[in-house]
């Protein structure tokens, strides 16, 4: 996909520290506080992290429960941390098509609209949403409306799931995108709110928000498609399909077990991203999120 340069002016930007988060100390709400690509699955069947200690500094309201332990590295500027490798700025000029794509949709709908910030970490950092460990994989915090990405997840995502390319690479960006979108649009406390009133429906509602932020990613590239490369939505195809709860389960030697899906199967990843990108409509991304 051919992006734009990021100008650093145009994004907001900042470094999140290296170092000690060791998971979310303390109990909490389970997941209910950060959107992610693939948080439970790849942490605890690629990387070998356990979920519950992943989760479980998660209060309600997507706070923390502890704070992390870390190293504080100096402020770097937008201009440095979108330049340390060719990760980051691709996650840069990412995030800057990202905001001239939606700030006019929000415009137009009347909402108010706010940039995310994009927050570069190694190893391990801390949140609004708690502690973050590089083993979670990309994600959302709402609390803060930060994407965290250490981008070495790039090469696992490459090397253990076979999701290669540079779409493969904006899709996850787009994703988490999706979820700040949710969150500015009142889906992602609506979604909390109906898990809260009802846990056993818990997994089938995060879903239902997991699928929504991959039909945001296809709408964005939908509405840029004269900027896609051959071979794009095939390298989009196959990160969905990589990341289904059921290839990850499968892969990792366990039965599937649809009651414990979080993110949807490959089939319903597959076809999200691509009813986004087909329409290029962020409309058509509503079916995911009906809760009446």
């Amino acid at each position: 996909m051919r992006l734009d340069r990021f100008n650093p002016a145009n994004i907001r930007v900042r470094g999140g520290g290296s170092g000690g988060g060791g998971g979310f100390p303390g109990g909490g709400a389970g997941g209910v506080g950060c959107g992610t690509l693939v948080l439970v699955l790849i942490g605890a069947l690629v990387f070998g992290v356990d979920p519950g200690q992943m989760l479980s500094g998660l209060d309600q309201n997507g706070g923390t429960t502890a704070p992390a332990t870390q190293q504080r590295s100096a402020p770097q500027s937008a201009e440095e941390l979108c330049t340390q490798n060719q990760y980051a700025t691709e996650a840069c000029n990412a995030l800057q098509s990202l905001n001239q794509t939606w700030q006019p949709e929000f415009q137009r709908a009347g909402i108010r609209f706010a940039q995310p910030e994009l927050v570069f970490y190694s190893g391990g950092t801390d949140s609004g949403c708690g502690a973050a460990q590089s083993a979670m994989g990309p994600f959302y915090c709402p609390a803060d409306h930060g994407i965290y990405i250490d981008t070495s997840f790039y090469d696992q995502m490459a090397q253990q799931l076979g999701a290669k390319g540079d779409f493969a690479r904006y899709y996850v960006i787009a994703h988490e995108y999706g979820h700040h979108i949710q969150k500015l649009t009142g889906v992602a406390d609506a979604i909390r709110s109906a898990q809260q009133q009802n846990p056993r429906a818990s997994n089938q509602l995060q879903v239902r928000m997991e699928l929504q932020a991959d039909c945001y990613a296809g709408v964005w590239a939908g509405k840029n498609r004269n900027l896609i490369d051959p071979g794009d939505f095939e390298e989009g195809m196959t990160a969905a399909s990589a990341i289904g709860d059921d290839t990850l389960m499968r892969n990792a030697g366990r039965q599937v077990d649809a009651e414990s899906f979080t993110h949807g199967s490959s089939a319903q990843r597959m076809e999200a991203l691509r009813a986004g990108m087909e329409s290029g409509n962020d409309s058509v991304c509503d079916r995911y999120v009906q809760l009446s």
